[in-house]
């Protein structure tokens, strides 16, 4: 972790218990731990979804189905495979690569910021969008980050199709631009991040304020958008808080609940 207390080193803060010292296992370890977060945190239901982290050769590891798929709340660190962004050959232990690795490998060519990959289907973020009720910064302290992600924009792309080639991986890339999320209207969202754990806390955040947003717009209001005057009150309180404790919660919620790794 930097002085600032961001987040640097995407093997770091996993799990209260450590992680393993070999780096590629960490890594594996980490992104199927990403996994069981965001389905036990319902945004992602049985076993579509995917999370990705680059590696330092340039290639990525990535969730991958396998002969004893279960869904994503069970995944384990044999799960994840590391592919190169262009090769295609095929895995060993009769895995197969997600349908979506695209949406991976182009938002990975396309920012070299980007050092993990979020996509899953959380159902309010759907439900939002399909509804009508754009994401807006409606909501000040209750989630700061939250807020943040809306008044700077989330992108929608417009069309409800599995991204399985890579000119439609290019399409999403183009969409998200250099916004941290996207949504895939009638589909799922993609969130990004310079670490796993900094993708995954994005993607909780966006499924809080899609939450939210239906609630408040649930008797045919619309609610107003947060002042300019609060939004500029709103400290940022750093990738320590607002990311990697938000990230040590949601583990801590899978251990107690008996499904960490």
């Amino acid at each position: 972790m930097s002085a600032s207390g961001s987040i640097t080193d995407p093997q770091q803060i996993t799990s209260p218990r450590g992680t393993p010292t070999d780096p590629a296992q960490a890594a594996r370890h980490l992104v199927a731990l990403a996994c069981r977060v965001l389905a036990q945190q319902g945004l992602a239901e049985d076993v579509l979804g995917h999370v990705s982290l680059r590696t330092e050769d340039g290639g990525l590891y990535v969730r991958c189905r396998g002969p004893r798929e279960r869904g994503l709340l069970f995944t384990d660190p044999d799960d994840v495979h590391a592919v190169g962004l262009d090769d295609n050959d095929p895995l060993a232990d009769s895995y197969q690569v997600p349908n979506e690795l695209p949406i991976h490998r182009e938002v990975l060519r396309a920012r070299p910021d980007v050092r993990a990959v979020v996509h899953v289907h959380p159902p309010a973020v759907i439900a939002a969008d399909l509804a009508g009720l754009s994401l807006r910064p409606i909501v000040g302290a209750y989630n700061i980050p939250a807020m943040r992600l809306a008044h700077e924009g989330i992108p929608v792309y417009p069309r409800g199709v599995l991204i399985n080639r890579p000119e439609l991986g290019k399409d999403v890339a183009a969409v998200l631009g250099d916004k941290p999320t996207c949504v895939l209207r009638a589909h799922g969202i993609v969130a990004t991040g310079d670490s796993v754990q900094q993708a995954v806390v994005r993607a909780l955040n966006l499924d809080a304020l899609a939450r939210i947003t239906l609630y408040a717009g649930q008797h045919g209001k619309v609610p107003p958008e947060l002042p300019a005057d609060d939004i500029a009150e709103l400290p940022d309180l750093g990738s320590h808080f607002n990311d990697a404790q938000v990230w040590l919660n949601r583990v801590a919620r899978l251990d107690h609940a008996g499904l960490g790794l």
